[in-house]
């Protein structure tokens, strides 16, 4: 934590858990959480209030926070005039998800961290934001402490002017925000447009969809997956996805050296990534690259899933089960040292035979790449290398994968970016939900087992009194969670069933289930609202359809209930997935290919899944099991049931144990007769 000079008395984010808080507990603003407390303040002293919403990992936080936040002349001009309120947009992404909406509104441009509003005191309505300002002129911005002698005078001086911005901002929101559903019959028409829109935008030279930066997109990628083995897509569109994992596997955006991918890339090479890593990012990259080896068994997605596994079970799970939440893109003040090398650095290490093979397949024989200093990224395929030095492919790994082992030792002694160690259960789900298909697909245990401690982890910290809290650090839970926490824990209970069955789980998501019909689906229009229906009153309740970096929490939602729906035997779950598909349709009809999850949500409409339900010994089971999972089969929902397991939910109950192992295969509402014979649901499978 960074203390500036002359300046140790902590302020009111001393007592907080957020690190990205806690990192600001010194600055010399009087900072206030977002809370009663400090909205009373502004209100009591008619002060407008300054909200400033950022996360640890965000390099631009970091520089304005230096910049401006630790500088005591600045900091004057905040607390004189403002009521300065710092909110972690990844504990309050209602919070976030509001002003992003309202700075996009203000600006007509997308927003970012950190994000800067300028709120009325009475109603916390928004009249003036952006994001990150300097603290001088430039970038065509102005420095900060102009605009805030600006922002006060504005207020006090033309308050009518600002009350009547604030007033067309709210109504715009709540426009926004009403309500708009269908009656019409749902269709595959988005799904062909989404697939239309992504081919006009994909790059076919270096894979991604847009120029830079470049963001990896996995949802799109596994919408185009998906339409291909299970719609009428052509094969070009999932070779679309096939080609820039290839891409994004071989470049900087993955960590070469100990696994794990960052958000971004800055160029349109995937050469230079924005270097924080995030755990949402990695839940998702296991399971897209896990699928992508399903499709081709390319050794690159198996080895890149694997690093980044091995990546999260090394440095992001904490000794409580559950897992961190991001790696920060700085250390020792600077962005992505830890990561990159010079050449000479390189071959102070390595053998000279395996410096050469290494130099060629990372580029260190051509131009630096970042600032200076070399950043690793993929110049030559290992195939490549094969015909370069005629030497066989497993001496080519060997002379690449000790060389890694030298240097990712090496790099050990580095001081090592920041990591924001509080624990999200929305996060914690994608990771678990990425773990579960990792480790199914690539046979891996220990992966199972560290999602099974997580699971265990958010079951008995997080889920208190029948409620989910949304993080956890230091011993404390806290905060009511929101609509993604419940939708993609279930998400991940149900991978992660199929990826080994425990009595309880199921019975737990669907505890989870119940919750987000009583507390968060609005019952009038369909669909569900982000916060709970007894959360805090805010000027907007947002109820999202579009991804955004992370899925929809609407979309998930609408998976997990239909799968559920159709597992169960349970149409209350099914209806409330079409009630939502139905209230999002005018969205996804606008821009399909930003409603990833929603068309997956479209997809399990259309074309009902498959669910198998196996009953035998545990001896059995298992090739069983391998015979319904072998292969890219997003269609199929396999649980492998053992004779023991009692008090099984809804239709499961029926699907009874018998003498010999047996499977139950239902599509949609359609079953078929028990099937008693291995080599006869092999049929049943391939006639399917």
């Amino acid at each position: 934590m960074t203390t500036p000079a002359g300046h140790s008395t902590p302020n009111r984010l001393s007592a907080e858990t957020s690190p990205y808080l806690l990192q600001h507990a010194h600055n010399p603003v009087d900072w206030h959480p977002w809370g009663e407390t400090a909205l009373q303040l502004a209100r009591e002293q008619d002060k407008p209030i300054l909200l400033s919403i950022g996360y640890s990992a965000c390099h631009w936080c970091h520089v304005m926070a230096h910049e401006s936040f630790e500088d005591p002349a600045t900091a004057d001009i905040m607390n004189r005039y403002f009521i300065n309120i710092k909110v972690d947009r990844e504990e309050r992404p209602d919070l976030d998800k509001i002003y992003q909406s309202a700075h996009q509104l203000i600006t007509q441009r997308s927003g970012g961290w950190p994000l800067t509003m300028f709120l009325t005191p009475q109603q916390q309505t928004p009249f003036f934001g952006g994001t990150y300002f300097p603290n001088e002129n430039r970038y065509g911005m102005p420095a900060f402490r102009d605009l805030l002698h600006k922002i006060a005078t504005l207020y006090q001086q033309r308050r009518a002017d600002v009350e009547q911005q604030a007033g067309a901002i709210t109504q715009a929101l709540q426009q926004h925000s009403t309500p708009s559903t269908t009656t019409d019959a749902l269709n595959a028409q988005p799904l062909q447009a989404a697939r239309a829109q992504l081919e006009a935008s994909f790059d076919d030279i270096q894979g991604g969809f847009g120029g830079a930066p470049k963001f990896p997109h996995l949802g799109s990628i596994e919408c185009l997956f998906q339409q291909w083995t299970r719609h009428d897509a052509d094969e070009k569109y999932a070779q679309m996805g096939l080609f820039t994992l290839q891409k994004i596997a071989q470049g900087g955006i993955y960590d070469h050296i100990g696994g794990g991918f960052c958000r971004y890339s800055v160029d349109e090479l995937w050469m230079i990534p924005h270097f924080e890593k995030m755990l949402y990012d990695n839940g998702a990259f296991l399971g897209s690259l896990s699928h992508a080896w399903q499709l081709t068994e390319s050794p690159l997605f198996q080895r890149a899933a694997q690093g980044t596994a091995d990546w999260v079970l090394r440095e992001m799970q904490a000794p409580e089960g559950g897992f961190y939440s991001s790696l920060d893109a700085d250390s020792e003040g600077e962005e992505g040292l830890f990561y990159v090398w010079t050449p000479e650095q390189v071959k102070a290490l390595l053998k000279p035979d395996t410096y050469q093979i290494f130099a060629r397949h990372f580029g260190l024989n051509l131009s630096a790449n970042f600032e200076q200093h070399w950043h690793l990224h993929s110049f030559r395929t290992r195939e490549e290398l094969v015909e370069k030095y005629q030497l066989a492919l497993p001496v080519i790994d060997e002379h690449i994968d000790s060389a890694r082992a030298v240097l990712f030792a090496e790099r050990e002694k580095r001081v090592r970016p920041g990591r924001d160690d509080k624990l999200l259960t929305a996060w914690n789900a994608l990771m678990i939900k990425g773990l579960a298909i990792s480790g199914r697909v690539f046979e891996r245990a220990e992966e199972i087992e560290a999602a099974s401690r997580a699971l265990d982890f958010v079951h008995q910290t997080l889920w208190r009194d029948g409620r989910l809290l949304a993080t956890y650090k230091d011993g404390k839970a806290h905060l009511n969670a929101y609509l993604d926490d419940y939708a993609y824990l279930i998400d991940a209970i149900l991978h992660l069933l199929q990826a080994r069955w425990r009595d309880g789980d199921l019975n737990f998501a669907i505890e989870l289930a119940e919750v987000l019909l009583e507390a968060f689906e609005d019952k009038e229009h369909g669909g569900f609202y982000f916060t709970a229906h007894d959360h805090e009153t805010l000027i907007q309740r947002p109820k999202p359809f579009m991804d955004d970096a992370i899925p929809s929490g609407n979309g998930i939602a609408a998976q997990v209930l239909g799968r559920l729906g159709h597992l169960l035997g349970d149409t209350r779950y099914l209806k409330a997935a079409e009630r939502t598909l139905q209230a999002a349709w005018s969205s996804i009809q606008q821009v399909p290919h930003a409603h990833d999850s929603l068309l997956l949500a479209l997809l399990d409409h259309l074309y009902p899944p498959q669910t198998i339900v196996l009953r035998g010994t545990a001896e059995v089971l298992p090739a069983w099991q391998q015979a319904c999972q072998k292969g890219y089969v997003p269609q199929r929902l396999t649980l492998a049931i053992p004779d023991h397991a009692q008090d099984l939910p809804g239709l499961l109950a029926e699907r009874k144990a018998k003498e010999n192992t047996v499977a139950y295969v239902c599509s949609g509402m359609q079953c078929s007769a028990p099937i008693e014979d291995l080599q006869s649901l092999r049929n049943a499978l391939e006639a399917g």
